[in-house]
């Protein structure tokens, strides 16, 4: 089963060298333990757009998709055999970016 593991963070500050060496070693541990499927930080929502084409042409708008004060900062795919291991696997992502997380199935 495979699940999209959210980063979740109320600035789009990178993290300090302290978090991200402490990624690295997160991200190591998912490859050597066959979780890994793929990982990627994302961009401020300063430079978001979104697109809008469930009418008769597109609208495309600046900006994140709501105002909110928590953003999406970055993303892991994770596979892994069941929601427990999942979860606790979040938790060990969390502690090393220490950013809140949320964990989803990919369906």
């Amino acid at each position: 089963m495979q699940y999209l593991v959210s980063v979740i963070h109320d600035s789009g500050t990178p993290g300090t060298d302290e978090e991200m060496a402490a990624i690295d070693v997160f991200n190591a541990k998912l490859q050597a333990e066959g979780h890994w499927v793929f990982a990627g930080g994302l961009g401020t929502t300063d430079n978001a757009t979104v697109v809008d084409n469930r009418g008769a042409q597109a609208v495309v708008t600046d900006g994140p998709f709501v105002e909110t004060k928590e953003y999406l900062v970055g993303f892991w795919i994770i596979e892994a055999p069941d929601l427990d291991v999942a979860l606790a696997l979040a938790a060990e992502g969390s502690k090393a970016c220490h950013r809140k997380i949320e964990v989803r199935p990919i369906l």
